[in-house]
């Protein structure tokens, strides 16, 4: 590593025995001597994409309120409490093309805004997703242009929704309309793709017998680094990679427990958490940290797939997902879903507060971030594709004015959105599938 007396670069890395780590913005990086310089190392815009499966109750997720401020959150949001100023709640967005309606539609339109076709066989076709559309553009400049990442392992073939090809369900983004691009589920493997070295399972594995901790291989790099840099940015960095042990920690603990559990989930891979609260938290910490290095601008998670019949035992729901998204307006069944629909909310509010309290130059991540979260389906009970639940969060870095709750009268494409938020994370582009306009309200201040 070399490091001028102008500034560190903003992609410098620790090495040592395979292992790269990327760092995270430090003042080292922004030097005093020219604004264009200094500008060039301000904090990035990040977009990012976290999808829930089936739905939700809509009674139980529309905040009140008709005055466009974001207010008393509904039951299903009430843990968005800590981040209220820095969410929008959208009301009445639709996905035109994912009509005639099904699971399969409403998982692949949700980010590609476009009509699939209709095929059991490998002759599928769909369109780019917004995530993709973005990478092509402000991923040019990361290790990784997107990180796609879920927390089902398992890939079903075949035809699995009324004719629809599973490739739809499986897959969130398409580089393009015949390219689908498959997610990871299992922290380890992430974890190794952001930081380690690559090669077959087999070969990780024989690397993880032989290793101990990713930092212990870089930890030469990190002591010349931190002899160069001010108290500031000495706790910067110490802080960024206590939080890499910490998961590593989490990770290594998973993997030691696998072998407490004769029969594992065939929906869980070998070495994850055993609950899921504790995979997912540990799935947006990867997140995090991706970010936090600026090893990639791009995120997509996926809660669970369409169809997922997926229990929640840790919250009293020991129903599988999706027969109880059919509630057949049952009470008892709507408020089980809702519950579901709350415990992936408060998942997503964890993400954002770890997003919060990460600082990054003049703000935090959550400040230079703009994320999307939402579903595909509207009322499950019916495959509405209309009134879906929305919520997008994200800071006045990036000039979004958090705190609202749009409502509109008439339904509007999600396209519309997605367009929006390329366009403000920088992505050039002037329509994104069935668009007719952009959300300009998410960044304009509220009337008085």
């Amino acid at each position: 590593m070399i490091i001028t007396k102008k500034a560190l670069p903003r992609r410098t890395f620790l090495r040592g025995m395979g292992a790269s780590l990327a760092l995270p913005l430090l003042d080292a990086m922004i030097p005093a001597a020219t604004a264009a310089t200094r500008t060039a190392a301000l904090p990035v815009r990040r977009l990012g994409y976290v999808f829930m499966p089936m739905g939700c109750d809509i009674s139980r997720w529309t905040p009140p309120g008709t005055d466009g401020r974001l207010g008393e959150l509904s039951p299903i949001l009430s843990s968005l409490e800590s981040v209220k100023a820095q969410i929008s709640v959208l009301t009445n967005l639709e996905l035109r093309n994912a009509y005639p309606g099904s699971h399969a539609t409403s998982n692949s339109a949700f980010l590609s805004a476009a009509k699939a076709k209709h095929t059991e066989s490998s002759d599928y076709y769909l369109g780019t997703t917004a995530d993709q559309l973005a990478a092509q553009q402000i991923g040019r400049e990361t290790q990784l242009p997107s990180l796609e990442l879920s927390m089902d392992m398992l890939q079903t073939t075949g035809q699995c929704d009324n004719g629809y090809a599973c490739v739809y369900q499986n897959n969130l983004s398409w580089s393009s309309p015949t390219t689908p691009l498959p997610s990871e589920a299992h922290p380890r493997i992430v974890f190794e793709r952001l930081f380690g070295e690559g090669g077959s399972l087999a070969e990780r594995q024989a690397a993880l017998r032989k290793r101990a901790s990713l930092l212990d291989f870089v930890a030469e790099d990190v002591a010349s680094l931190k002899r160069k840099l001010g108290p500031s940015d000495q706790a910067k960095v110490g802080e960024y990679l206590d939080t890499i042990r910490e998961v590593e920690r989490r990770i290594q603990k998973a993997e030691s427990s696998v072998a407490d559990h004769a029969m594992p989930d065939l929906d869980r891979p070998l070495g994850v958490p055993a609950a899921y609260a504790d995979h997912a938290r540990l799935m947006f910490d990867l997140q995090v940290l991706a970010m936090q290095g600026d090893i990639t601008r791009v995120t997509t998670f996926q809660l669970a797939r369409e169809t997922s019949n997926r229990t929640y035992p840790e919250i009293g729901v020991p129903d599988p997902h999706h027969p109880l998204s059919h509630h057949g307006n049952d009470p008892d069944k709507i408020a089980r879903m809702a519950k579901i629909n709350a415990f992936h909310v408060s998942l997503f509010a964890y993400f954002l507060e770890r997003l919060k309290a990460t600082p990054e130059g003049n703000g935090t991540l959550l400040d230079h971030s703009l994320l999307l979260y939402g579903s595909g389906i509207g009322d499950p009970n019916v495959h509405d594709h209309t009134n879906l639940p929305v919520i997008v969060a994200g800071g006045a870095a990036g000039g979004m004015k958090g705190g609202r709750h749009l409502r509109y009268k008439e339904p509007v494409p999600l396209a519309n959105l997605h367009l929006t938020l390329m366009q403000k994370v920088g992505v050039k582009i002037d329509s994104f599938a069935d668009s007719n306009g952009k959300i300009n309200e998410l960044f304009t201040p509220l009337n008085v």
